[in-house]
């Protein structure tokens, strides 16, 4: 891994660990208010948006872990070794 990759590597995990925060803290003053002690899935209580904010957490989450250049440079290598055809002499 060379240092630009690193460097972009190192500022997406600072971003997702910054929206991961900032979920976490939405999050607890929505459901921790004194005011709104059910869950409910409407718009004004906020649930939906959390949900969805949740969701896109999850998709970043799983495409910066799992789905990284060295997963992608793996998968490359793999179909370049399957694909390679022996020459015959």
């Amino acid at each position: 891994m060379n240092y630009d990759s690193a460097y972009e590597r190192v500022t997406q995990l600072k971003k997702f660990y910054k929206n991961l925060l900032w979920f976490g803290i939405v999050a607890a003053i929505i459901f921790f208010n004194d005011d709104n002690r059910e869950i409910n899935f409407s718009l004004f209580d906020g649930s939906v948006i959390l949900l969805i904010w949740g969701i896109i957490l999850t998709v970043k989450a799983v495409k910066l872990f799992l789905f990284d250049a060295e997963w992608e440079r793996d998968i490359i290598e793999k179909e370049m070794r399957k694909n390679k055809k022996n020459i015959d002499f």
